[in-house]
């Protein structure tokens, strides 16, 4: 289950200085927008938009032709830059909690088999991120890598209809930044949920999304640099069974002339060039060299 969203016309400001403006989207349920853009460009404002922290000084943001609730909810998950944890939980604990609130909205606690039963699942997360050691652990004495994992384990846990993820895997190593990406899109085909993510990796933003935005400006004021604001002047749809044609056919023809070059060197070794002549010294001619 999913959400659509649509941008209409929105503006934010902070004091004299423009943000956002002339924003306009119409984002298809279960898309996957990557957003990239120079720092400062308004990036993590729209997503603060989107989950409710705050609200467009214009237009109107609305989630299923519906306006766009003032307050966060569990229907919208984040991920900020942050690692956004509970200091005085367990990493177990953590990840337990949204499917405990779930279950029970007034004590946001299970008891018996269905305590068990989220307890196992937690355990095959823990694992698939590469946290099981640390499952005892609260979140002061993992690194920051660990509590990132933990974080945007804890908002795919909970299932929104839509996720916003804030540069969610920028301090993670390359191969648990692989397993992550993994575990992400795995989720994301299973519930369809609608994504947005803020990333300064282009090269990421091309793996995992379905539609690429790239926030800048527009208008420049060399007098003024904050007089004007942000929009999205590229949307690229990205299209990624294309992607997967394209890269299977890259990697076929990586294999096929690997294949030619080793078949040449077996043929080269089964049939060496003949022993070129080496001329001698003809004593007749005063030593001139005469091919034998």
């Amino acid at each position: 289950m999913s959400s659509g969203v649509t941008v209409r016309g929105v503006r934010k400001d902070y004091g004299d200085a423009v943000v956002i403006e002339r924003l306009n989207l119409e984002v298809a349920p279960g898309s996957f927008c990557a957003i990239v853009g120079a720092s400062g460009c308004g990036k993590s404002t729209f997503l603060r938009m989107l989950v409710g922290q705050e609200q467009p000084d214009q237009g109107e943001i609305l989630i299923d032709g519906e306006p766009i609730p003032p307050e966060p909810s569990p229907a919208r998950g984040i991920v900020f830059q942050r690692y956004s944890v509970f200091p005085h939980l367990t990493v177990t604990q953590n990840l337990m909690l949204p499917a405990e609130l779930r279950a029970s909205k007034f004590f946001g606690r299970v008891l018996g088999p269905s305590r068990r039963k989220i307890r196992d699942s937690v355990a095959d997360t823990l694992k698939s991120i590469g946290l099981w050691e640390a499952r005892d652990r609260c979140p002061l004495q993992l690194s920051g890598g660990m509590q990132q994992r933990l974080a945007i384990a804890q908002a795919l846990l909970m299932r929104p209809k839509i996720l916003l993820l804030d540069e969610p895997f920028g301090a993670l190593d390359p191969g648990i930044r692989g397993d992550m990406h993994a575990i992400l899109l795995r989720l994301w085909r299973e519930t369809r949920m609608t994504i947005f993510m803020v990333t300064h990796d282009i090269a990421e933003g091309f793996k995992l999304a379905t539609r690429l935005l790239v926030f800048d400006k527009v208008r420049h004021d060399p007098d003024f640099p904050s007089a004007y604001g942000s929009t999205v002047t590229y949307d690229l749809p990205l299209d990624r069974a294309q992607r997967r044609a394209e890269t299977a056919a890259a990697l076929a023809a990586v294999e096929a002339s690997r294949s030619a070059a080793a078949l040449a060197v077996v043929r080269a070794s089964l049939n060496p060039p003949p022993a070129r002549e080496e001329p001698v010294p003809d004593p007749v001619q005063g030593g001139n060299p005469q091919a034998v």
